[in-house]
C-alpha cells in the first residue's frame, strides 16, 4: 500500500483547484450515466440526544465504474467544536483505495484536503452551468476551512469575480480570512458584512458554510438570478426550495435522508424527485438543461458523495504511482 499524508497530496498538486475540478466532472458524468455503486452513507452519532448536528463519523464507501474503475471508502469524522475547544480542524479521516479486480488495498490517504477541495469543486463545476455567465460578485457564510477552499477555488477557476462578501457568527474569522484572501487575489475586493442578510444580498453566487443546524436564510434574500451553492445543507428555510426556479442535487437519496431540509419536504408532501430540477450529473451530460435565464434562482444542494471523493483520490494516487512518492506500506 501507498500511504499519502497532506503534506504530499498538497504537493501533487492537491492544494489547487484544477485537479479537482477535472475529477469531478469526470465522476459526476460517470454518476448520471450509471457507471457507479454507491451505497447510501451511514452516521455514526454517539450522542444523539443532545449532539450537534456537525458531530459524527460518516463511513463513505463507493466504487467508480468505466475506464480507469476503483473502489474505495472515506472514513471521516466531525466535531464542531474542535476548532474553539481544541486547536483542531472540524473534520478529519482518511481514504482507502482498493484495487477494484483484486479488492486489496492500494493506497491509505490523509482525507481532509481532499474532502474540502472536492466539495468546492463540486461548486465550481456547478457555477459553470447554473450561474449567471460572467458573474462577478460571491457571498460566502461561515468563514472556516470550508469557506477558504470554495473561495480559492472559485477565484482560480473564474477570474471575472471581482468581489467578495463575508458573513460569519464570530467577526474575528471573517476578517482574517478577508485578510487572507486578499493576500492570494490581490485583484479582488473582500468586504466583511455585519450580518448574514447584508452579505447574501450581495451575491450572484451564494456559498453556505456553515455548522448551522437551524435554517436562516429566506427566499427574499436572495437577488434574481442568484445561485446558492447549499454547502452546509441546513442553511435556506423550506420555502427557499419551494419558490427558486430550479433546485438541483447531486444526488437524490442521499439527499432525501437524514431529516436535512428538502427530507423534511418530502414527508411533508410539499417537495418530491418529481420536483427536482435535475441531478447534477444530468446537467454535464446534456440530459438535463441548467441555467436558462438570467433571473432565474437556482439552488444547489450537495450532500456530498463518496464517488467524488473516492476519483479524486485516484487522481492523486496515480499522481504519487507516476512520480514515486508517498510512504510504502507493508500490509503483513
Amino acid at each position: 500500500m501507498l500511504y499519502l499524508n497532506r503534506e504530499t497530496i498538497a504537493a501533487l498538486g492537491g492544494n489547487a483547484s484544477a485537479l479537482y475540478v477535472e475529477a469531478i466532472a469526470e465522476v459526476l458524468a460517470k454518476h448520471a450515466r450509471g457507471q457507479y455503486v454507491q451505497p447510501l452513507k451511514p452516521y455514526l452519532r454517539t450522542n444523539e440526544k443532545d449532539g450537534h448536528i456537525a458531530d459524527r463519523i460518516i463511513a463513505m464507501p463507493a466504487h467508480v465504474g468505466g475506464e480507469g474503475s476503483v473502489s474505495g471508502i472515506k472514513w471521516i469524522g466531525s466535531k464542531h467544536d474542535n476548532p474553539e475547544k481544541r486547536g483542531l480542524e472540524r473534520a478529519s479521516g482518511l481514504i482507502i483505495l482498493n484495487d477494484p479486480v483484486s479488492r486489496y488495498p492500494i493506497a491509505v490517504m490523509e482525507a481532509g484536503l481532499i474532502s474540502s477541495m472536492r466539495t468546492a469543486a463540486v461548486t465550481v463545476v456547478a457555477a459553470r452551468h447554473l450561474a449567471k455567465q460572467g458573474f462577478a460578485t460571491v457571498s460566502c457564510i461561515g468563514c472556516g476551512l470550508i469557506a477558504r477552499r470554495q473561495l480559492q477555488s472559485l477565484l482560480e477557476q473564474f477570474p471575472q469575480i471581482e468581489a467578495v462578501y463575508l458573513f460569519d457568527l464570530h467577526e474575528k474569522a471573517a476578517r482574517q480570512l478577508a485578510q487572507d484572501m486578499a493576500k492570494s487575489f490581490p485583484a479582488v475586493s473582500f468586504t466583511v458584512k455585519e450580518s448574514a442578510e447584508q452579505a447574501i444580498r450581495q451575491g450572484e453566487v451564494v456559498v453556505t458554510c456553515t455548522v448551522a443546524d437551524q435554517p436562516y436564510i429566506p427566499f427574499e434574500w436572495l437577488q434574481k438570478g442568484a445561485f446558492v451553492s447549499n454547502v452546509s445543507i441546513m442553511d435556506l428555510h423550506k420555502e427557499v426550495f419551494i419558490r427558486a426556479d430550479k433546485v438541483v442535487v447531486d444526488d437524490w437519496d442521499q439527499s432525501n435522508r437524514e431529516k436535512k431540509v428538502i427530507n423534511q419536504l418530502v414527508l411533508e408532501g410539499k417537495f418530491s424527485r418529481e420536483q427536482l430540477h435535475a441531478e447534477l450529473g444530468e446537467i454535464l451530460i446534456g440530459k438535463t438543461c441548467g441555467r436558462e435565464t438570467d433571473e432565474e434562482i437556482i439552488i444547489l444542494n450537495p450532500m456530498g458523495m463518496a464517488v467524488e471523493d473516492i476519483a479524486c483520490a485516484q487522481k492523486i494516487y496515480q499522481r504519487a504511482v507516476e512520480l514515486g512518492v508517498g510512504l510504502p506500506l507493508s500490509l503483513y
